[in-house]
């Protein structure tokens, strides 16, 4: 008994309180809810992550429409449209890049 306590005085503090509460949740729920407490636990987590990936995308969004130029709105509408890649692009780039799909259309057929 000496020798189990010693090992237990040199656990660090953290282990300790580790192992004091998973004994306290195995007789709390049982060997058989736990599992099911754990995949509960794991969906939660990630309903939660993925309503924090949402709101960003929504303030982003929204900060995005108030500081946004019109004329860079319009342009990224028309490059979306034509299917462009506009992220990475300036302004100037993303004209030219409409201008070049626009007169591909345009060219006939020889």
């Amino acid at each position: 008994m000496a020798v189990l306590a010693n090992v237990v005085l040199q656990v660090p503090a953290g282990i300790e309180w580790i192992i004091i509460i998973v004994v306290i949740v195995l007789l709390l729920f049982g060997v058989k809810k736990i599992p099911e407490l754990a995949r509960n636990f794991g969906k939660a987590s990630v309903e939660y992550k993925k309503a924090r990936i949402e709101a960003d995308k929504e303030i982003r969004r929204l900060t995005d429409d108030v500081t946004m130029d019109p004329d860079r709105k319009k342009l990224e509408v028309i490059a979306n449209s034509l299917g462009i890649d506009y992220v990475s692009m300036t302004d100037e780039e993303i004209r030219n890049a409409i201008e070049t799909e626009i007169n591909k259309g345009k060219k006939s057929p020889d």
